[in-house]
């Protein structure tokens, strides 16, 4: 049998998600880090840093996203459409652990601004899913489509003999497409060119923001 959960412990259960995902180890599904086993490259200390910046933008990308999955999920009208949303948020968080490790490894670290990002992308998700599980799967696939982009400016930035930025960025590229073309599967509409473009501008601003926070 289900269980019926009250307001108050879905509320707890969002704080409880957030904290994971910002502060904590969230969950993630079974598959490995890409780059596990693949031999590290020897970059200079500038690339080195830049590597690790490009990785800190993708990093909080992820936390965006696991936001807006959560809200989505959280407002979501039909039951096959919030098990999806769920589905996607913990292959999100697969993103989460490998682009930390790579930053790590870097010798970098994750963004300050990680909290910030979380509460605007969950209240997005959340007016998504309110709007009607169309134009939440809408908001998905153009949100992935973006990212896809976005990853592909990154693979060409970082160095090709990189192998372990370049199968991380190449996974995550892979699973933002399965994610768009599932949302639009599901029923996802294409949304209005000013909402498409809004999304254009609050990506620069968080990728020009976390490069150096």
């Amino acid at each position: 049998m289900t269980r019926a959960y009250s307001p108050f412990d879905k509320v707890i259960m969002q704080i409880d998600q957030a904290v994971q995902t910002i502060f904590g180890q969230p969950k993630v599904t079974e598959r490995g880090n890409p780059a596990a086993g693949l031999d590290e490259t020897d970059l200079s200390d500038a690339e080195r840093d830049h590597t690790a910046r490009l990785m800190r933008i993708n990093h909080t990308g992820e936390v965006c996203a696991q936001a807006l999955y959560q809200g989505q999920a959280l407002t979501a009208h039909d039951p096959s459409v919030k098990t999806s949303m769920e589905r996607s948020a913990m292959e999100e968080n697969d993103h989460l652990e490998w682009c930390e490790t790579r930053i790590k490894e870097l010798g970098g670290r994750t963004s300050l601004l990680n909290p910030l990002w979380y509460a605007g992308s969950f209240a997005i998700g959340t007016l998504a899913g309110i709007a009607g599980d169309k134009w939440s799967l809408g908001f998905v696939a153009e949100t992935e489509r973006q990212v896809e982009a976005h990853l592909d400016e990154h693979l060409s930035e970082v160095r090709p003999e990189d192998q372990k930025t370049t199968a991380i960025l190449q996974q995550m590229k892979e699973d933002e497409i399965n994610h768009a073309t599932k949302a639009v599967e599901k029923g996802g509409v294409e949304l209005p060119s000013p909402i498409r473009e809004g999304m254009k501008i609050t990506a620069k601003v968080m990728t020009g923001s976390v490069y150096y926070l």
